[in-house]
């Protein structure tokens, strides 16, 4: 099993889908726009080609399946962050992967088991994160989803929404300049989150958010009518795969516009494990 593609996809391949139908429910939207989901695909994937990886090359020939997943988890420069500053999730992640692959899983398996887990971790660390961490990280997820685009409107839809269609594999899609931006934003993000500048959020900076959404919600309903329960029920992207990608984009474009402070709160927000 090729760990080092194991920890580099369990690492960014992941794509969360929040519901804001949670607005409704608390009576902080109205019906249509209760049918808004704000979507937020945080998928990057492997950084580095399979030749880097010849077997016969490898200097981990006659290494343990443990000590060759820690190798590759050193590799990542972000699993050091996480290797700093959680190394009781970093053991536990390397014992889950490798008991798998002792049980025959697949490597997608181990890749969809460690997804989550590194994906909690994240978003935890964004909201004590700085404004300008939290927007470029969310600038460096639109030009994935972009890049993405480019290439086609269903690919984009399956990158957006796996569960549907069935993913992608980006790494032939997303250009390398973006995968390791994405890379050096996410450790900058976590350590600021750490560091002395480290963001609190407030019952104010929420309420704040809210309000946002609220004036954001009415404008995509407008543009998109029908359309936008396609954010509530993906399957009904079927056949508007452009549509889809479309209004996600358009969702976050529209947060970036606000000052920074507020769009930084808007993402936290919604990023957040009470929204999920």
């Amino acid at each position: 099993m090729n760990w080092a593609h194991v920890v580099l996809a369990g690492y960014i391949g992941a794509v969360i889908a929040i519901v804001v139908g949670m607005f409704r429910k608390k009576g902080w939207v109205g019906k249509i726009s209760g049918a808004v989901i704000f979507v937020v695909a945080i998928i990057a994937w492997n950084i580095f080609d399979v030749h880097y990886l010849i077997p016969r090359e490898s200097p981990e020939y006659g290494m343990t399946e443990e000590q060759k997943f820690d190798n590759a988890m050193r590799a990542n420069p972000v699993f050091q962050v996480i290797r700093e500053q959680e190394p009781a999730l970093t053991q536990k992640i390397i014992t889950q992967a490798v008991q798998m692959k002792n049980e025959g899983k697949s490597e997608q398996q181990v890749i969809d088991a460690i997804q989550p887990q590194i994906l909690q971790l994240q978003m935890a660390r964004l909201q004590q994160a700085p404004d300008a961490n939290v927007i470029e990280y969310m600038k460096i997820n639109l030009e994935q989803i972009a890049a993405v685009e480019k290439v086609g409107d269903d690919e984009c839809f399956r990158f957006l929404f796996p569960a549907v269609k069935g993913g992608i594999n980006p790494v032939h899609l997303v250009p390398r300049e973006i995968m390791n931006r994405r890379m050096v934003g996410d450790m900058g993000m976590m350590r600021a989150a750490y560091g002395p500048g480290k963001h609190t959020v407030t019952a104010e900076e929420k309420q704040l958010a809210l309000q946002d959404l609220q004036a954001i919600s009415p404008g995509l309903v407008q543009r998109y009518g029908d359309d936008i329960q396609i954010m509530a029920d993906p399957n009904k992207g079927i056949g508007k795969e452009k549509i889809a990608c479309e209004i996600v984009q358009d969702l976050w474009t529209q947060v970036l516009k606000l000052p920074t402070a507020r769009a930084a709160g808007v993402i936290r927000l919604m990023l957040s494990a009470e929204m999920q």
